[in-house]
């Protein structure tokens, strides 16, 4: 039997790790077009809950929640039509949930995350490209996809088509062992 020091400094047998985000330096971004004119947005707020540990992916786990009102792009006026009724509506709908099913090897051999994003109470599958280093207690962990708006209802209700359909996101946390 190991004395209870040892026994203590010994990590679990099939749990993955779980991280702390450090909000500061951790980022949500998205980038846009309107009109043909690309444009770079972020969540100012969110919250991340990671588990994660690529040697036992079966183990692994994203949950995200993002405030939708806090979305920032540099222009009020852009701004306040992603906070209206027709795109995020935070008031009827005041945040964007992630998280995750499963994690793989992808054929590239990175990891894919396969997971549901509910934005305005729609709920789609959306597949994240997820790249981790760690070195020792502390770790960085980026994520990557391609959201269609329409699949979220986001821009609904008028004729939109001057708003790009797809929405290239990027998450950039940097995290520190639990």
């Amino acid at each position: 039997m190991l004395p209870p020091a040892l026994l203590a400094m010994t990590p679990l047998a099939g749990q993955a790790r779980d991280w702390a985000v450090d909000a500061a330096q951790s980022t949500l971004t998205f980038k846009g077009t309107y009109q043909n004119e690309g444009f770079n947005g972020k969540f100012k707020k969110f919250d991340a809950a990671i588990s994660y540990d690529e040697a036992d992916l079966a183990k692994a786990k994203f949950d995200v929640k993002i405030d939708v009102a806090s979305v920032d792009t540099a222009s009020s006026e852009r701004d306040d039509s992603l906070k209206g009724d027709e795109f995020f509506d935070p008031k009827k709908f005041p945040q964007a949930h992630f998280v995750t099913d499963s994690f793989a090897k992808a054929a590239d051999g990175g990891v894919e995350a396969k997971g549901k994003l509910t934005i305005r109470d729609k709920t789609q599958p959306v597949t994240l490209k997820v790249k981790f280093a760690a070195t020792g207690d502390k770790a960085t962990l980026d994520v990557d996809t391609v959201l269609k708006r329409a699949d979220f209802g986001l821009g609904a209700g008028k004729d939109w088509n001057d708003i790009g359909a797809d929405v290239p996101v990027h998450g950039h946390l940097v995290l520190t062992g639990k």
